[in-house]
């Protein structure tokens, strides 16, 4: 099993992060260590980790060359049965790696398995070690087409633990995709192999903090939605008869964009919200907009005027049905992955 760390700049929190590597029982774990040319203790505190454990290993790039070349060039380097890719701010939690090898083990088919996420930030308290619940297991088929009937990536990352053989059979990440590569890499492995789940514990730490990627160069909703387009057309290009996969991945985020435009009206958001640019959005990525039901509903939003909509009884309980909705999904999401 070797662990990938791409790291730049983030010196503060690869301790931890090895840490959480390097103590994970039951498995022969090897870390790599990626600098992508850092600026800042990266290169002492990578070298130190090197001198105290010899399962590290550290490369260190010549120039900057990026986050998702920084992960091929560490995937390259693999020759274990399986891999995982952890970002350096993100940790694993006890045990992860030996619940998702044990199904791995008893499932060849498999070529890729998540868990359950934690999301966390300011000081780390990873979870403690507990026994697995359940496994899911699905044909790589039925989890590709939930994946594009919700359009939505059920996955943190950190979660994850890959089949070496099976990632190999699709080549490198793309580096196009620098926002939603992983999504992408989901839904290729999805076609090559089948997906399992550990049900129960926590099986990767993802750390939300301010430098983080997702808040800084790729956030906004726009953005988020355009990079799940992105990643299912290119995702999905390869896979013959694909085309009521990519048309059910389509009209969802067509729905998602409206129904964010929604929510700008029933908050009171319409001058911070993009709600024309959402519009464009739906009506590119799927020219029937205006037969869902999203569109009607934000028509009857735009007829009453923002400030009188985030009044009306009507929208206040919609909104209200809604956050249900969510918290509903939500809980489901934890306990099943399903989307």
């Amino acid at each position: 099993m070797t662990v990938v760390v791409p790291a730049y700049n983030y010196a503060r929190y690869l301790p931890e992060c090895a840490t959480s590597v390097l103590t994970q029982r039951d498995v022969d774990v090897r870390l790599l260590v990626v600098d992508d040319c850092s600026t800042d203790e990266t290169p002492e505190v990578t070298a130190a980790l090197a001198a105290a454990d010899p399962r590290v290993t550290l490369v260190r790039n010549a120039v900057n060359r990026g986050h998702i070349p920084s992960v091929n060039v560490g995937l390259a380097r693999v020759d274990t049965e399986y891999v995982v890719k952890l970002d350096a701010d993100d940790l694993l939690p006890p045990g992860a790696l030996a619940r998702a090898t044990a199904l791995l083990e008893a499932h060849p088919s498999v070529g890729f398995v998540y868990g359950r996420p934690l999301h966390f930030s300011g000081p780390a308290s990873p979870p403690r070690d507990a026994a697995t619940r359940s496994w899911t297991i699905w044909p790589g088929a039925d989890w590709l087409a939930a994946c594009c009937r919700g359009a939505a990536n059920a996955i943190s990352q950190p979660e994850v633990v890959m089949r070496t053989a099976a990632l190999r059979r699709l080549g490198a990440v793309d580096a196009g995709l620098p926002h939603t590569s992983d999504l992408h890499t989901w839904v290729r492995m999805a076609t090559v192999g089948d997906v399992g789940r550990v049900n129960g514990p926590v099986q990767g730490c993802y750390r939300v903090h301010d430098a983080s990627m997702q808040r800084t160069v790729h956030s906004g909703v726009l953005f988020d939605l355009s990079a799940r387009r992105d990643a299912f057309e290119a995702g999905l290009a390869a896979v013959p008869g694909a085309g009521a996969l990519r048309d059910a991945a389509r009209r969802k985020l067509a729905a998602k964009a409206l129904d964010r435009a929604c929510r700008a009206y029933d908050r009171g958001r319409t001058g911070d919200v993009p709600v024309d640019e959402l519009v464009a959005f739906a009506v590119d990525v799927w020219p029937a907009a205006h037969e869902l039901p999203e569109w009607r509903a934000l028509e009857r939003r735009r007829r009453v005027g923002a400030a009188e909509a985030s009044r009306r009884p009507r929208f206040v309980a919609a909104a209200a049905a809604r956050r249900a909705r969510e918290e509903l999904s939500r809980r489901r999401w934890l306990l099943t992955g399903e989307f």
